[in-house]
């Protein structure tokens, strides 16, 4: 049943999964309490933790994903289709979102190409624009490419959206809407009517519905009420390179190169010199030197631009991967609980389908 106008609802977790559902229930006409250590009422700042939404390159994957049918692809299109709409809206309420369309894939085996090119075919059956790149095409492309690429596939639709300025928007429309904050830790729940969350502080506080969207912590809390939910951390370490030359940027996208995102960044100045790179899948909580090592060499495909570029900034965040069952996870063990955890790698880009599931 749905929620009804009038009805109040407690959203744990300020991370992009939690901020978009706060947005989205408050436009509804929920009542909204938006809870998270992380967020601070001086500062208004929704940045300083180490959830998945801090690992993530905003790379999204909608169009080129390889499969075109079940669950995985439904929500991809869902959000794809939500982001232009909301994107729109957030940009004419004056929120900077830097983002960057395009994304180029490119195939380092002969497995991987023959796989680009049945994904090419079947979205040419859907009306979905991809196109195949030759190496010829590819070497045109400057700087130089990671690696020797047999091919590249790319997808004009998709892209890349910078999470921490979405983040900080989504946090100013939530408070502009009049989303109580509360910068505090949930460490108890009860099942009762209303639903009952206590805090870190000793306060408790009550809601018709309750939705748990902090990540690796949802297990713990569900735990109380008999609920098991298996989430394990896989660690992401990324980088903000520098190059020693000006560029002259002409790829068109964000790149990626098994399985690592090259995201240039022409808007932090520098005279376009800056580039993302990341992120690393390191199982645990535990950040390894030598994945980073790996990750700034491209696995030994890095050009000598690269090798070159000197490391201005590096971070790291903890995704949330389900155990024994897809990514992500959108439950309802119980009237009034909803479960929105374990998005992986891929929180910014299903932040739409999952606020939708979730209204």
């Amino acid at each position: 049943m749905p929620p009804s106008p009038s009805s109040s609802v407690l959203v744990v977790g300020a991370g992009i999964i939690g901020l978009t559902a706060a947005w989205q229930l408050a436009q509804r006409g929920q009542r909204v309490t938006l809870i998270d250590p992380a967020l601070r009422a001086a500062s208004g700042s929704a940045h300083d933790d180490l959830s998945g939404s801090h690992a993530a390159l905003g790379v999204l994957m909608a169009r080129v994903f390889q499969r075109s049918s079940g669950r995985a692809w439904r929500l991809r299109q869902q959000s794809h289709q939500l982001w232009r709409t909301w994107l729109d809206e957030l940009e004419h309420r004056g929120h900077r979102l830097p983002r960057r369309q395009g994304l180029l894939l490119l195939a380092a085996t002969s497995d991987e190409l023959e796989r680009q090119r049945r994904v090419a075919a079947d979205r040419a059956r859907l009306g979905i624009p991809l196109q195949s790149l030759s190496p010829e095409v590819l070497g045109a492309f400057h700087p130089q490419l990671p690696g020797r690429a047999l091919g590249g596939l790319l997808s004009p639709e998709d892209g890349q959206l910078d999470p921490g300025p979405l983040m900080a928007a989504l946090l100013s429309e939530v408070t502009r809407l009049g989303v109580r904050c509360v910068a505090a830790q949930a460490v108890t729940l009860e099942r009762c009517k209303p639903w009952r969350i206590g805090l870190a502080s000793g306060e408790h506080l009550t809601a018709d519905w309750l939705v748990l969207a902090l990540g690796l912590s949802t297990a713990p809390l569900l735990a109380g009420l008999g609920h098991l939910l298996a989430l394990e951390p896989v660690l992401g370490q990324a980088l903000e390179l520098e190059l020693t030359d000006e560029p002259h940027w002409n790829w068109p996208g964000a790149v990626v190169w098994g399985g690592i995102n090259l995201v240039p960044r022409p808007d932090l100045g520098d005279n376009g010199r800056r580039l993302w790179l990341g992120a690393t899948l390191e199982p645990g909580a535990r950040a390894s030197p030598q994945a980073l090592d790996t990750l700034r060499d491209l696995g030994g495909a890095a050009p000598g631009w690269l090798r070159g570029a000197t490391v201005v900034r590096r971070w790291q965040g903890l995704r949330c991967h389900p155990q024994r069952q897809p990514a992500p996870v959108l439950e309802e063990p119980e009237p009034g609980l909803l479960i929105a955890s374990g998005h992986y790698r891929n929180g910014v880009l299903l932040a739409p389908a999952t606020a939708a599931w979730l209204c």
